[in-house]
């Protein structure tokens, strides 16, 4: 059960330093959801990890067909499964977008799969064309996020060191395997029999022993990277082996950094056999403890720096999260240190992956859930009697409820009902008349919520009771 989550439609604000944050939920009905994407129009694309790719539009509801289907071809389960997604820069001329998944026999896959057209809901499951398939030597650890350099265009993959524990074949170091790197391709163009070309600036560009698409390595399994569309900045949440979970950023434009493991775990030594001068290595700018760290955790979730222009406070934070505690972190720069906060427990949800939408909006997706949320500044929510004018009624609803604004004349954007496991069951959108009804005959007895959302970002909710 999600606790206070159900009671009061996951609007809950936490404090972080000066900072009131909230999650809004924004979608229900996802299977097992590991990203989010938009194809820079308002749909967001939601990953699924047994293979599918979902459309939610921009109010949450979701399509009733997938836009994507390759359950097929992927094994669907635990660290396997389909896994990453980027649209290519230029989508909206060319329909092109790219995936990360498990193949059945256990091995990554990156391939490009082409939309019936760039505003098309569907895609052609036998479009595929395959850039790249990565040997796995266990089925853990295969990273799986996508993303194009947002300076550069070219398509950044995050790989796992492989698996097992304790990276036993030091993959992550090795850079004659793809393994536990970040690597970094030309998908425009094509060379060596590949249906991709290897940028000239790639740090091991030319060499006939080591791997050319590596542009960063030393990662043990990245769950999550980014690029800070304001810095072109890349943030790397790279998950930990026994007690540390870290944080990496550096500039978009450095290659060669090497991460540090299995030389170290955070800032912690866990294996120095064969490893470099610490001078060379890039720390991460923070790190967190399993057991010493509030509530027990186990595993980092990366997501976004805000960059959105609707919730001013909340620029230049970066949020994460942690799978086993369901928690959501916040880093916020202080002009010299990068300090890390939590909100409550969010319990059922198994935080697995975030997104941001065309206008940098963030939002953050359940594994266990299967539950949408946005992350939004509690500042922007009012309290009832700040919206008083607008009339709900009548409270018990029988058959019809009516939203009375004829007193406020507020511009009304939105109005949701939800129950109290913050599924959405009603909307309406842009009401062009002073009064609006909403059919509740089909409504079970019990208890509701009913959201106002005005054009200026004011925000009412109130308790309904149907008869």
């Amino acid at each position: 059960m999600k606790n206070s989550i159900t009671l009061i439609i996951a609007l809950i604000a936490i404090q972080i330093y000066a900072q009131d944050i909230e999650i809004e939920a924004f979608a229900t009905g996802l299977s097992n959801p590991v990203s989010i994407k938009h194809a820079g129009d308002d749909r967001l694309f939601v990953v699924e990890r047994r293979g599918t790719i979902q459309i939610l539009d921009e109010n949450g509801n979701l399509n009733a067909t997938p836009f994507l289907d390759i359950d097929p071809l992927t094994i669907g389960g635990g660290e396997s499964g389909l896994l990453g997604l980027a649209f290519h820069p230029n989508y909206s001329a060319n329909s092109y977008f790219y995936v990360n998944y498990t193949n059945n026999s256990g091995d990554t896959v990156v391939s490009r799969f082409t939309a019936n057209s760039p505003t098309s809901d569907t895609a052609d499951p036998s479009s595929e064309l395959i850039l790249m398939t990565i040997d796995q030597p266990f089925g853990n650890h295969n990273g799986g996020d996508l993303a194009f350099g947002p300076n550069d265009g070219y398509l950044y993959i995050a790989t796992g060191d492989g698996g097992s524990g304790g990276d036993p074949g030091d993959r992550a170091q090795d850079l004659s395997t793809p393994l536990g790197k970040l690597l970094r391709i030309d998908v425009d163009n094509t060379s060596d029999g590949n249906n991709y070309a290897i940028p000239a600036d790639n740090p091991l560009f030319g060499s006939t022993s080591l791997v050319q698409e590596i542009w960063s390595y030393g990662l043990r399994n990245p769950w999550r990277f980014s690029f800070d569309r304001d810095t072109g900045e890349v943030w790397i949440a790279d998950v930990g082996q026994n007690e540390i979970e870290e944080i990496n950023m550096v500039s978009g434009t450095s290659p060669a950094i090497n991460y540090g493991w299995r030389c170290y775990e955070g800032n912690s030594s866990y294996n120095l056999s064969d490893c470099p001068d610490p001078s060379t290595l890039q720390f991460p700018v923070a790190e967190y403890t399993h057991s010493s760290s509030g509530p027990s955790k186990c595993s980092i979730t990366g997501g976004y720096r805000y960059r959105g222009t609707a919730q001013p406070t909340l620029s230049g934070l970066y949020f994460f999260a942690d799978y086993c505690s369901s928690e959501i972190g916040i880093l916020e720069f202080d002009g010299t240190n990068w300090n890390m906060s939590f909100t409550e427990q969010y319990t059922g949800n198994n935080w697995s992956g975030f997104g941001e939408d065309i206008n940098g909006e963030i939002y953050i997706a359940g594994l266990s859930s299967g539950d949408i949320y946005k992350i939004i500044d509690a500042e922007l929510s009012v309290s009832e009697a700040s919206l008083s004018d607008i009339k709900i009624y009548p409270n018990p609803v029988n058959d019809v409820l009516i939203i009375d604004n004829s007193i406020a004349s507020i511009n009304i954007k939105t109005i949701h009902v939800f129950d109290l496991h913050g599924k959405r069951i009603s909307s309406i959108n842009n009401p062009t008349e002073n009064m609006t009804s909403i059919s509740t005959k089909s409504m079970l007895s019990g208890f509701y919520l009913v959201e106002v959302t005005t054009t200026d970002g004011r925000k009412q909710t109130t308790k309904l009771i149907k008869n």
